[in-house]
């Protein structure tokens, strides 16, 4: 019996996945369980398994194509059975990842005038470009054939539509149309200007074009964008900021460093920073809570979220438990999640569960700077740079390396009191390391 192969939810908030590269090919035979291919959702790259015996018999999203979750991508099948019911049901865009419009689409919105917007394509499976005898499609009218954004563009340009061959539905002239026949070269030179013609002025950048790449948003981008606009929308932020001292800590993390380095570790500032915010997540659990509508959650564990940056965006991998862990196993569980983010080789419950986060951009130079809360968390903290300060201390000026955070807060579970006793706490376990330990 056939069995349909669906895009499946690879990760808990994953809604669409894109498909980087088969592993099994049309023909090939799969047990159940068989990798059959490379999945990336909004968080990492996740393998796809079969769910049946068989063939795969066809693929019906191509590499680098998406499709939403529950679609069906493939079929899996005797050799000799009839699977053209099951073919016509597949899902998902084609490769690159972008979403083709349909003919009957497209026809659809040049009859009612409307734009098909900065990124109108033909579908693949459109007739192809006229031949030269029909160059310049025409309607009954005698008008040429064109889109909207099409005229738009060649108005502003000085393109010619007339002399320009269309490759959109019968022979309609799209946007690349249009593009293509700016960047072409003049067939013949402009006719000299006339004596009494004022001179054309002697611009710099006369005859520069613009000009722009469309970058395809991964669904990582996709996720990070639908999660900051529900957080920045709908979340009461508001924002409190602590200047510490970090002149112990700088001698402490020496001191740490100098017993573990033969080991191989090394602890970091923002290891110390973590610590710290889950001893004092510990002792304030009115910051280590979730927003849930009727209710407010309170966790008794604490878990922190660590904002890695890799290149298709932020990853938050957490640290378990974090108040129970020491300095060197919070910097060893960091370092080797990090790795595997940049990798996209996260498991779903590696970046998720998080009671409460930090993003530390101190290693960019940041001075200060504000993070938006991942929510149902209700706090993350934002961490700049240690830098050495001039700052008064018993009526002398003295440098002392400082560093500040800023803490933003969800109104709705934490009110300012409580946010700022948090970061009182937080800033004398800084001051002084050996807090942390009590």
């Amino acid at each position: 019996m056939a069995t349909k192969v669906h895009m499946e939810a690879l990760s808990p908030t994953m809604e669409e996945g894109q498909l980087v590269k088969w592993l099994k090919g049309e023909g090939d035979e799969v047990s159940s369980g068989d990798v059959l291919a490379e999945i990336e959702t909004d968080k990492a790259t996740m393998e796809l398994v079969a769910r049946g015996d068989g063939v795969l018999r066809a693929i019906l999203l191509a590499e680098g194509g998406t499709a939403a979750v529950g679609e069906v991508i493939g079929v899996i099948a005797g050799a000799d059975e009839d699977i053209s019911a099951l073919v016509g049901e597949g899902g998902g865009s084609g490769g690159g990842g972008a979403a083709d419009e349909s003919t009957d689409a497209s026809a659809a919105d040049e009859d009612s005038g409307a734009d098909s917007g900065p990124d109108e394509a033909a579908a693949p499976s459109e007739a192809a470009a006229p031949s030269s005898d029909e160059a310049v499609s025409t309607e009954p009218s005698g008008r040429v054939k064109a889109s909207p954004l099409a005229r738009r563009l060649a108005e502003d340009t000085g393109v010619d539509l007339a002399s320009i061959e269309g490759s959109g539905p019968g022979g309609r002239i799209v946007k690349r149309d249009v593009e293509a026949a700016r960047s072409a070269p003049a067939a013949a030179p402009a006719p000299a200007a006339s004596k009494s013609a004022p001179a054309p002025a002697d611009w710099s950048d006369a005859g520069a074009q613009e000009s722009y790449d469309e970058v395809p948003v991964s669904q990582m981008r996709k996720a990070i964008a639908r999660r900051l606009t529900e957080s920045i929308s709908p979340v009461p932020h508001f924002f409190l900021t602590v200047d510490v001292d970090m002149t112990r800590a700088v001698a402490a993390r020496k001191q740490v460093n100098a017993l573990v380095e033969a080991e191989g570790d090394r602890v970091s500032f923002n290891d110390f920073v973590l610590k710290a915010a889950a001893a004092a997540l510990v002792r304030h659990p009115d910051c280590n809570a979730a927003w849930h509508g009727d209710h407010i959650k309170r966790f008794h564990h604490v878990h922190m979220g660590v904002a890695v940056a890799i290149d298709d965006g932020l990853i938050t991998p957490v640290v378990k438990h974090a108040d129970r862990k020491g300095l060197v196993q919070i910097s060893r569980e960091v370092k080797e999640m990090a790795g595997r983010a940049r990798q996209k080789r996260l498991k779903p419950d590696e970046y998720t569960g998080a009671t409460f986060s930090v993003s530390n951009l101190g290693a960019f130079g940041i001075h200060e700077f504000t993070a938006i809360i991942n929510p149902p968390e209700a706090g993350i903290l934002a961490v700049g740079r240690i830098e050495d300060t001039p700052v008064a201390i018993g009526g002398e000026v003295v440098v002392r390396p400082r560093m500040r955070i800023t803490m933003s807060c969800d109104h709705r579970v934490i009110d300012g009191a409580q946010g700022a006793r948090f970061l009182q706490t937080l800033q004398a376990m800084l001051e002084e390391p050996a807090a942390i330990l009590v």
